[in-house]
């Protein structure tokens, strides 16, 4: 699946923390010449673009990405209450907008519904991180190219890690998250499936899965720091 272009560079936290845990692909661009520069060959799949911190450039940017032969869309802006009333003037640059400082809840599913409406999916069938990669329709998992040889139970709980990184579960979380609410299992079980995992991963990439101390378990760090 392509990129969805994110405006400003760099993006505010609260916005990349939401297009991550949500699962999107995505790159932040600075102008619309950066947007043309850094454009995959298949064009983008949509963009998100905050207007509350440089109004001009983001509007310019929204104008380059719709007034081209083939435009970008579905777009999304963000926008603070004082401009509201820009937005009547520029109803034809966007499909959708989120009034700023808004919930990560609102955007995700605004955006669900945008790309479900266009008939464009921008959620990766592959979840990608730091060599470890996961095939969401077929199960596989490889590290740096090289096949994992995972269990059912083993996978979902690497994929649920690896879908929410830099983010910190209590092994009572992940018992309900990932083996359900029925599982009756104590909290030894976590443990055991994250030791597998870390002996699969190999020595070199053990570490993606951490712990913290008297709370549970985080996989790698978010780009927002952790």
């Amino acid at each position: 699946m392509e990129l969805v272009a994110v405006f400003p560079e760099p993006p505010p936290p609260d916005l990349a923390r939401t297009l991550d845990l949500a699962g999107y692909r995505w790159k932040a661009v600075s102008s619309a010449e950066d947007a043309a520069r850094n454009e995959p060959p298949a064009g983008w799949a949509g963009a998100v673009i905050a207007c509350d911190t440089d109004p001009d450039g983001a509007w310019a940017l929204c104008r380059a990405l719709r007034k081209r032969d083939t435009p970008v869309s579905p777009m999304m802006v963000l926008v603070s209450g004082g401009q509201l009333a820009d937005l009547q003037l520029r109803d034809e640059l966007f499909d959708d907008f989120c009034l700023t400082p808004f919930h990560p809840v609102e955007v995700e599913a605004r955006l669900r519904h945008l790309f479900f409406r266009g008939g464009a999916e921008a959620r990766p069938e592959m979840v990608e991180y730091s060599g470890l990669a996961l095939n969401l329709e077929t199960y596989q998992a490889s590290i740096e190219g090289h096949p994992l040889d995972l269990t059912y139970m083993e996978y979902e709980l690497l994929k649920f890690l690896a879908q929410n990184p830099g983010k910190v579960f209590t092994r009572e979380i992940l018992l309900s998250r990932v083996w359900g609410y029925e599982y009756y299992g104590g909290a030894r079980t976590v443990d055991v499936h994250i030791r597998r995992l870390r002996a699969k991963l190999g020595e070199e990439h053990a570490n993606l899965i951490q712990t913290v101390r008297s709370v549970g378990y985080r996989f790698g760090q978010s780009r927002w720091g952790s």
